[in-house]
């Protein structure tokens, strides 16, 4: 049974938002079904890609609140994920690194995500799902350039 009146089905903005609910939930299931949560896999995708960085650098990059991040941060150090160390020019901060361990985690987590993509695009064929990826990458770069 298809949700939403034709005037909702119109709106982009509905469509996301509905799409998002249903993802977000495929992500929780697939993530907790290997004891992971989104934001794992955003902090080690980010350091593997950037290398060290300081935390606040880790929450600009990932989109992640600074109080979050710490969190998520102190949940990978206690699993030996990432190693935190004081910054050897700025003994105020921290930085942060993925270790080995967080590398393979990283690499489980991936396999875990590209089964959740192919379960919420399961419609669309391999180019519409690239497409979809870029029209949605567009959108998004358009409007966090703008806010930030």
């Amino acid at each position: 049974m298809e949700i939403g009146a034709t005037r909702l089905r119109a709106k982009a903005s509905w469509l996301i938002n509905k799409t998002s609910l249903h993802a977000h939930r495929l992500v929780a299931e697939g993530l907790g079904s290997v004891d992971a949560r989104g934001y794992h896999f955003a902090i080690l995708a980010a350091l593997d890609e950037y290398g060290p960085a300081s935390q606040a650098a880790v929450s600009q990059r990932t989109g992640i609140d600074r109080s979050d991040t710490v969190a998520m941060v102190n949940e990978l150090v206690d699993q030996r994920l990432v190693v935190r160390a004081p910054d050897p020019d700025d003994r105020r901060r921290n930085v942060i690194t993925i270790t080995p361990a967080g590398r393979r985690r990283l690499e489980q987590l991936e396999t875990v995500l590209s089964e959740v993509q192919d379960e919420l695009l399961a419609p669309l064929s391999a180019a519409e799902r690239r497409q979809l990826v870029g029209l949605l990458a567009r959108v998004l770069d358009h409007h966090t350039s703008q806010s930030g």
